[in-house]
């Protein structure tokens, strides 16, 4: 199938907003945004997320709180468990970079793929990026302005690895599937935005119809 099937092929449903753009991908709605923007580590983004909204944000070390951990702290929260790894290997970002959307999986180690925007003279430069330096073929490499919602959604369908067919929305979940049944895979991965509030529920809908489509 080739990507521009797959674009064609998009599923909307009711309910969300497939039209909304950000005017800028660099501009923070507020402070909570501001502290996670380029935050790595899944469980720091929660743990921050939930402090900040209990009112405690100072009762975490400010060492919590970096978009990139010291190697030792990334070990001693390993250790806690594997699950506190999740994100914290990425790739710094570059300049001018900032993180857009990003695939979580519930893998032992909580696997992140992060997808990134930045500046460019012509407008905006894209690039997914992993924990292992996997190798990813893009949908398309730029635009002119922010992405739709829709546009968004058709860049990560259109998008792969470069080892597996289909989009990067099922991939995770296909591929774990063929040794069981898809039910056991439905919750295996989350793909969710802190600028596109709609994009997590889209993808909910979409792994549901996954499930059912398996019989």
């Amino acid at each position: 199938m080739t990507k521009k099937t797959i674009h064609n092929l998009m599923k909307q449903y009711a309910q969300i907003d497939y039209t909304q753009r950000p005017e800028s991908y660099w501009d923070d709605a507020d402070v909570l945004a501001a502290l996670l923007k380029n935050v790595k580590g899944t469980q720091r983004r929660r743990m921050i997320t939930d402090y900040w909204k209990q009112g405690r944000l100072t009762e975490l070390h400010d060492e919590l709180l970096r978009d990139t951990l010291a190697e030792k702290t990334r070990i001693d929260l390993g250790k806690i468990h594997p699950a506190f790894m999740g994100g914290e290997y990425l790739p710094d970002y570059d300049q001018d970079e900032a993180e857009i959307a990003r695939i979580e999986l519930a893998s032992t180690t909580s696997d992140v793929i992060s997808i990134r925007a930045r500046r460019d003279p012509r407008g905006i430069r894209y690039r997914i990026v992993d924990e292992y330096e996997s190798g990813f073929e893009l949908a398309f490499e730029s635009s002119r302005r922010p992405l739709t919602l829709k546009r968004l959604i058709q860049f990560i369908d259109g998008s792969s690895l470069a080892e597996w067919s289909g989009g990067l929305a099922l991939v995770y979940n296909q591929i774990n599937a063929d040794e069981g049944c898809r039910e056991d895979y439905r919750h295996f991965t989350r793909i969710a935005s802190d600028i596109y509030p709609d994009l997590d529920e889209h993808y909910e809908r979409v792994f549901e119809d996954w499930v059912k489509a398996g019989g």
